[in-house]
């Protein structure tokens, strides 16, 4: 067997660190469906694109013979992950962690065959959550049996709480123990379902190797961790954040068009990188659209549009939001795919002041970015730029296709129609 998977981890820039590099090429190499497991806390009804990368992997993983695991952290979103965190987390309920859950998963069904009973012997994904072990512990026994493992001197070295601890940055004990939790989520995972790999962002470092370092104090057999890199454009942004916010995978947060728009407006030069990571192109394909330079560019951005967001969305939703887009910057007329909103005739007619308009539509976050967004000349309502963030909108706007139409800059558009 060849290490087809490993191979293409390097090859299309999913690789940051590894643990043991020959040991994990020749565990891939050797065995058939190894499973392999990246977790994913609660802490919103969606992921964003930000996750994208580990989704990306987990697909990757499948369509390589090997088994996904995907585990959903219910257990330790109750504590919160400090790594990258200037602050705690906020508190979730059991409920809202739970709904979380729930919405989380659908985005998963898009890039993965699932299983409903765990089958060593298939490469189908399956969903666990940590929740089913850790919510039965015993504390005394957990500190007994795991807590001689973990040295406070190496803990304190680790980038999410040095990061704390020198900005002098509240750091509660319930976070510090996430790090003890993750790592015994290995070992369960190890003894339940005969996973040896872990998967995670460069962030997670420290906590992946708390979980082989544990395994191999309790006398375990040789695991391994690998880490994608954290991925920002080329001018530094954080992927996954735009003005108006984060750009969510689950469709009733992020819709299909607002996702391909996202795609569409990459920065020329992260267009190949993109396409490799985020796409199922051909690495040949990529490198002939990588070639393109001024108006063809634009080429190469509709393909990574087209083909990120049909994996997210399916192939009909990609090509709705490809024909909107013509439709609204090419022809100039009104999509029908564009983001809409509902307002009832009653509040319409009352009238809607335009800033309030905008952050009931999802183009601006708040008034405040509104009224920025008018000083620098790039809202408008129905083609008609706007200079007053207070001017009132009523259903006298409504133009003869029965709508209003609302723009932030060239790019960002949304429908109001009458509920």
């Amino acid at each position: 067997m060849t290490n087809e998977l490993f191979t293409l981890i390097e090859q299309r820039g999913y690789l940051s660190d590894c643990t043991d590099t020959d040991g994990l090429k020749k565990l891939l190499s050797e065995q058939k469906n190894v499973p392999i497991y990246i977790g994913f806390d609660c802490t919103a009804p969606s992921l964003h694109v930000g996750s994208l990368i580990q989704i990306m992997i987990l697909r990757h993983i499948q369509k390589s013979g090997h088994k996904p695991i995907v585990l959903m952290g219910g257990g330790t979103t109750k504590v919160g992950d400090p790594s990258g965190k200037d602050e705690s987390r906020k508190m979730l309920s059991d409920a809202d962690i739970q709904n979380n859950m729930d919405s989380i998963k659908h985005v998963f069904a898009q890039f993965m065959e699932f299983e409903d009973e765990f089958d060593a012997n298939s490469n189908n994904a399956f969903m666990v959550n940590n929740d089913d072990w850790l919510k039965d512990l015993n504390y005394i026994d957990f500190l007994r049996d795991y807590g001689p493992h973990f040295s406070i001197n190496r803990m304190l070295t680790m980038e999410s709480v040095k990061l704390r601890l020198e900005r002098e940055s509240h750091l509660s004990f319930l976070e510090f123990n996430y790090m003890l939790l993750q790592a015994y989520d290995f070992v369960e995972l190890k003894k339940n379902y005969g996973c040896k790999i872990q998967i995670g962002g460069s962030d997670q470092w420290g906590n992946i190797v708390n979980g082989i370092e544990l395994n191999r104090r309790l006398g375990g057999d040789e695991i391994f961790g690998l880490t994608t890199p954290l991925i920002t454009t080329s001018s530094g942004a954080k992927m996954g954040k735009t003005a108006s916010g984060a750009i969510w995978l689950n469709p009733d947060q992020c819709s299909p068009y607002d996702y391909w728009q996202f795609w569409r407006n990459t920065e020329d030069a992260d267009v190949g990188r993109f396409l490799r990571l985020f796409t199922e192109l051909s690495l040949e394909e990529i490198a002939q659209l990588e070639q393109a330079e001024g108006a063809e560019i634009n080429k190469a951005k509709i393909e990574l549009a087209n083909a990120a967001t049909a994996l997210a969305h399916g192939k009909d939703a990609a090509k709705e939001a490809e024909a909107t887009a013509q439709k609204v910057f090419e022809q100039g007329g009104i999509g029908d795919d564009l983001p809409t909103v509902e307002i009832s005739k009653v509040e319409l007619d009352a009238g809607i002041p335009v800033f309030k308009l905008f952050v009931t539509a999802g183009l601006e976050e708040s008034g405040g970015a509104v009224r920025r967004l008018i000083k620098g000349g790039g809202a408008k309502i129905n083609d008609q730029k706007i200079d007053d963030a207070e001017q009132v909108i009523t259903s006298t706007d409504i133009n003869s296709d029965g709508i209003i139409k609302l723009s932030a800059g060239k790019k960002r558009h949304a429908l109001v129609k009458i509920a």
